[in-house]
């Protein structure tokens, strides 16, 4: 038969679950931030060099072969391979994001960490009890699954 725990050793596993869960959004908020940024940009650069030709017609294509000194033949393939480029690093990173749950994953784990913030102030103080509280941590990181417990961590490395 185990031991229930004591409330010290559930409000240091608060603490560890709540480091690894703020290494994750140290690395999963600026992540999401550059591959949004990838897609508005790819998408913003895609259309830019299809603008171009699309509402200038020959006068664009001209002078934009005179700014180059090439010839105007010379400046479609240029021009629809970068508009090409720029829509496929567009579209990867845009599902990247969908692919991954990037948002949502970040949406729940700041919940979580709020969650365990209020459980250790509730241990601290001694208002629930300690049962009460380790099944209530139980449940708030079970929404978390792809954050790695430290202890699990270490144990998986060491």
């Amino acid at each position: 038969m185990s031991q229930e725990p004591t409330p010290q050793q559930l409000l240091t596993r608060i603490a560890a679950r709540r480091r690894a869960l703020d290494d994750y959004l140290r690395s999963a908020r600026p992540r999401a931030t550059r591959l949004t940024y990838a897609s508005v940009i790819g998408s913003a650069v895609a259309a830019a060099l299809t603008a171009g030709p699309g509402l200038g017609g020959e006068i664009f294509v001209d002078a934009a072969a005179d700014a180059v000194g090439g010839v105007a033949s010379d400046i479609w393939r240029p021009l629809c391979l970068l508009a090409t480029v720029a829509s496929v690093v567009a579209a990867v990173a845009a599902n990247l994001i969908r692919s991954q749950d990037t948002q949502e994953r970040i949406v729940s784990a700041e919940a979580c960490r709020a969650e365990l913030e209020g459980l250790e102030t509730l241990v601290e103080f001694e208002q629930v009890s300690t049962a009460h509280a380790v099944a209530l941590y139980q449940q708030y990181v079970a929404k978390v699954p792809f954050v790695d417990d430290v202890a699990d961590a270490s144990a998986r490395d060491g």
